[in-house]
């Protein structure tokens, strides 16, 4: 048996080693933090995984539901509830999925999520790989594991599974392989609402390879429209269940996720809030929040400008998009959470501290100084991001 498990690992190519090496390092790591936090730090219990029972019974497993993650295991196990629309499907039906087989819909969730990221780690190493050295795809994993709220890569969260089809999906686009790309574009459209976003970045990459319009590409210009079956599936069920298509966005202030409904937000005026808040917020857990929101939201607002510098438009349009959804409901609250899937702000990272050393211990420190923080937080009930 060890015999069998050398010869395997020696057949591993160094990027799949790496990979491994890190994931594995990593879920450790992050596993060992909340251990240290169920030891120092006392629960709160209202919003923690599985009920107050379960999870005291279980911290280290229900920890990682804490939050959303009740929601995403309540409609795998039930379907949709009241207020529960605000969570797209895609994500719960694969724990319903997998729970046929594993019999565990906690467990099943974390399966997903952790196989998932796996999956993204490769898919990204290979898309970075397509235009840059080795280094730079290496510290692009190493900074988007350390980043302060990569423990929901690992918790029963959509973050990694959207992270892998979305990857995946422009790693196909970027092989020509259109019709893989729509395919994975739309699960990811049925996994978040920013899954839409991929369509146009679809278009302008397919757009960009080809360097013209031609009639004999309207073809595949019709395939990458399959993108937005997932997001088009979903509104068609609200329409029929609760006759209101766009019923998850309507319902997201009831859900707790402090957002305003029926009027767009500026990006200027959410950061003049915050500006506001700073300076009448008192030093607890909010004020800390309201600091790490205000402060990731300008990190990748600068992201995204050297997005649109150093790498393909088709990622700058899919960044810029993607951050500035969010934004328009009138808070960054979360934004620490959802700018974990831009994977292109996590190359620029790594371009960046290519360059600059002192970037690199600086950025590195801190960030994973605040993923300490946010695991103990997190995993004992307190909201983080």
């Amino acid at each position: 048996m060890k015999k069998n498990i050398k010869e395997l690992l020696l057949k591993i190519k160094p990027e799949g080693k790496y990979i491994l090496t890190l994931f594995v390092v990593w879920r450790l790591a992050v596993t060992l933090v909340a251990a240290i936090g169920t030891q120092f730090i006392s629960a709160k219990p209202d919003y923690v995984g599985g009920g107050v029972v379960q999870y005291y019974q279980q911290p280290l497993l229900w920890g990682w539901t804490n939050f959303d993650g009740i929601y995403y295991l309540k409609i795998a196990k039930v379907g949709y509830f009241q207020y529960g629309q605000a969570f797209f499907p895609f994500y719960p039906e694969t724990i319903r999925l997998f729970t046929r087989l594993i019999h565990n819909y906690l467990i099943s969730g974390l399966f997903i999520s952790h196989l998932s990221l796996l999956i993204a780690l490769f898919l990204m190493y290979r898309l970075i790989k397509l235009d840059f050295k080795e280094k730079i795809a290496r510290k692009s994993l190493f900074y988007l594991l350390i980043f302060p709220t990569s423990f929901y890569l690992g918790s029963v969260y959509t973050e990694s599974l959207f992270l892998a089809l979305s990857i995946g999906s422009l790693y196909a686009s970027r092989k020509k392989h259109w019709l893989l790309a729509g395919v994975l574009g739309a699960f990811a459209s049925a996994t978040r609402l920013v899954g839409i976003f991929l369509l146009p970045a679809l278009v302008i990459e397919y757009y960009q390879q080809r360097g013209k319009f031609n009639k004999k590409d309207l073809s595949n210009y019709l395939l990458l429209l399959v993108t937005s079956v997932g997001l088009l599936s979903y509104m068609l069920f609200l329409q029929k269940t609760v006759r209101d298509p766009l019923y998850f966005m309507h319902v997201q202030s009831l859900v707790g996720a402090e957002r305003t409904g029926g009027r767009i937000i500026l990006l200027y005026q959410v950061f003049w809030r915050y500006i506001k808040m700073i300076f009448t917020t008192r030093a607890d857990i909010l004020y800390l929040n309201v600091w790490s929101e205000l402060i990731i939201s300008i990190l990748f607002l600068f992201l995204a400008i050297l997005t649109f510098v150093k790498l393909r438009l088709s990622y700058f349009v899919y960044f810029i998009l993607s951050y500035l959804t969010p934004t328009l409901t009138g808070t960054f609250s979360s934004l620490p959470r959802y700018v974990l899937v831009i994977f292109p702000g996590f190359i620029v990272l790594s371009l960046i501290g290519e360059r600059r050393k002192w970037f690199r211990v600086i950025y590195s420190s801190i960030s994973i100084l605040l993923l300490v923080i946010d695991i103990l937080l997190f995993t004992r009930g307190f909201f983080v991001a």
